[in-house]
């Protein structure tokens, strides 16, 4: 009985697995030369301007083509952003492009009444008397006007109660079935 492959399959593609483990490590090794190196001495051997210097698109693409560390390429594709003018402006259609966020609405030396754990409610508790005591000094004209414009309104006549439907009977409960299951043991 075989299991799907051969043994000559199973050995070619474990060779093959071996090799691309191979290869992935040769090319972290190089990632970490290059990461190592500093970027004056990279860009002077591939003969490539600062990503600051760049001045058009094309010098870019040649950029980011080399073989460079990504910190290099970073740089170049923020030079690109500020050069073409198609990548600079946002078209409003970026989700989530707007600040959301407090510090943009924040007012110099502004002070909040909340506390943590004791919340709002202490803080106010002053102001309410306050106000409290600010309407109990209402001048007797400003009540008499309001007891004027009440007796004006028109009055709602009552509403008769209108009968609730009868409720629904309790349903009945059904018999509980289980589910069976055969297993062949052959």
């Amino acid at each position: 009985m075989s299991t799907g492959r051969d043994f000559w399959s199973r050995r070619r593609a474990g060779v093959e697995a071996e090799e691309q483990v191979l290869e992935a490590r040769v090319a972290e090794a190089e990632v970490a030369k290059l990461e190592e190196r500093p970027d004056e001495e990279l860009l002077a051997e591939l003969n490539l301007p600062e990503p600051e210097d760049l001045d058009s698109p094309d010098a870019v693409r040649d950029f980011l083509q080399a073989e460079l560390p990504q910190r290099l390429k970073t740089r170049a594709l923020r030079r690109l952003w500020r050069l073409n003018p198609i990548f600079a402006n946002l078209d409003g259609l970026v989700d989530y492009g707007e600040d959301y966020t407090d510090a943009a609405m924040v007012i110099e030396n502004m002070q909040t009444v909340y506390q943590v754990g004791k919340g709002m409610v202490t803080a106010f508790l002053d102001d309410e008397e306050d106000e409290a005591e600010a309407v109990d000094e209402v001048p007797a004209e400003e009540v008499e006007q309001i007891e004027v414009e009440e007796e004006e309104a028109p009055l709602i006549a009552e509403a008769e109660p209108v009968p609730l439907p009868d409720p629904e009977p309790e349903p009945t409960a059904m018999p509980q079935r289980r589910m069976r299951f055969a297993f062949d043991t052959a």
